[in-house]
């Protein structure tokens, strides 16, 4: 693994926040007040395991900022889960929302845990307890939790229950991302793959590329993954290559994206397994010729040591923070347009929100609507990013551009509140 794969995370998202402000002017006191997390939670959680043993996971959830409405953020499970990559997480969904102008600010949750080695009854104590620990926190109008790495919708049911019987009525609208029958919404489960559709697209418009000749690597298959490559593939693309945590499959005459799915869960072993194609190594991968590299993983993915080496023309980032400032500086230099994490995966939250509105109101839209919706905001904010990115001569880069509109959102909505008391 790379020495830069082992960056902190928050460390990164400070650096790039500083970078924003510093343009931006902010004075000191409304640069420390939407920099530093609102409120930090850590909980231990014991939980009873199904050999009878008890075990305790270290879980946490931090609310970075409510300047512009109330908290919003997935919650990882993972055996990586620290409180700085917690931290990073939520401190990007602040920028994230305002990006794509949606009326939430920042949040995230993490469990230390391996749910691949966990059975449902086990991972729903967890999540029953880990509800239970941050429930003084949560809710409605204060913090909206929804699935990220390890978690799903089966996960926000249990989640959505919970909550429910500790305030003593159905409340769906305490979680997104949650099955249909318990109120979740048409088109949520595609939705930051959607996200990531529409800004891949606005990009090869932008750059003059025909998606009917394009071809795309897409580095993780997990949800956004698989539906990043899915729906690109619907609009012509050919996906070359595609990866899990084992490693992936490359044919350069182009992969059935759901022949790939269906394999995967049949087997229930790695895509580097499937016939049609060469194994390659998820670093390799991303080193191939492409039109479009859409890193989908973990973050620090593509860094210092192989940003040089990228042939890809556009990266859309369906993970948060895959990429390292040093990276960024070295693509920026190649050519290579980026399309950053706070503008390319905000289709999840986009459409969080939509679920969220449903729930409040109790009253449901279709999935033409939901996803029309979101294509015209994802639309919206890419122009607008590409804006502040000419403004300036397109010396700076498309991140950079991207932070400038989300942070200045954030410190204007905080400069109206003012301090209380």
């Amino acid at each position: 693994m790379p020495e830069e794969s082992k960056k902190n995370p928050y460390l990164t998202a400070l650096e790039q926040f500083n970078k924003a402000a510093d343009f931006l002017n902010l004075n000191k006191e409304t640069r420390f007040s939407i920099r530093e997390p609102q409120r930090i939670l850590e909980a231990p959680l014991p939980v009873k395991m199904d050999n009878g043993d008890v075990k305790v996971f270290s879980s946490y959830r931090v609310q970075h900022n409510t300047a512009r409405g109330p908290a919003k953020g997935g919650v990882r499970y993972h055996p990586d889960v620290d409180l700085n990559e917690v931290k990073a997480l939520a401190m990007w969904m602040t920028w994230k929302c305002a990006v794509v102008n949606v009326p939430f600010g920042g949040a995230k949750g993490g469990i230390i845990c391996n749910p691949k080695e966990m059975s449902e009854n086990e991972l729903r104590n967890l999540s029953r307890r880990y509800i239970y620990a941050i429930y003084p926190i949560i809710g409605p109008k204060k913090d909206i939790p929804a699935p990220d790495v390890g978690t799903n919708s089966k996960t926000m049911g249990w989640y959505m229950d919970t909550y429910s019987m500790l305030v003593g009525h159905p409340e769906p609208a305490v979680v997104t991302g949650k099955p249909l029958s318990l109120n979740g919404s048409l088109g949520r489960e595609q939705a930051t793959g959607r996200g990531c559709m529409y800004t891949a697209l606005e990009a090869m418009n932008y750059l003059g590329i025909d998606p009917k000749k394009a071809t795309a690597v897409v580095q993780g298959f997990g949800k956004v993954g698989y539906w990043t490559a899915k729906l690109l593939q619907d609009q012509g693309v050919k996906i070359i290559a595609v990866s899990d945590s084992g490693g992936g499959i490359f044919q350069p005459a182009g992969l059935d994206v759901d022949t790939v799915l269906n394999f995967k869960k049949n087997t229930k072993s790695s895509v580097k397994k499937y016939s049609c194609g060469s194994s390659i190594t998820n670093n390799d991968l991303l080193l191939l010729p492409c039109d479009i590299l859409a890193p989908c993983a973990l973050e620090n993915k593509i860094t210092a040591a192989n940003a040089s080496q990228i042939q890809a023309k556009i990266i859309v980032e369906g993970a948060n923070g895959p990429t390292t400032l040093e990276a960024d500086d070295i693509l920026h230099k190649k050519g290579i347009f980026i399309v950053p994490d706070i503008l390319a995966n905000a289709g999840g939250v986009t459409v969080s929100y939509y679920e969220w509105c449903q729930n409040i109101q109790e009253l449901y839209w279709d999935e033409n609507r939901i996803n029309a919706m979101l294509k015209g905001v994802m639309g919206r904010a890419f122009r607008e990013v590409i804006k502040i990115y000419e403004k300036h001569g397109k010396q700076i880069t498309p991140r950079l551009a991207a932070y400038l509109l989300g942070v200045g959102r954030v410190a204007e909505a905080a400069g109206a509140r003012g301090l209380w008391p």
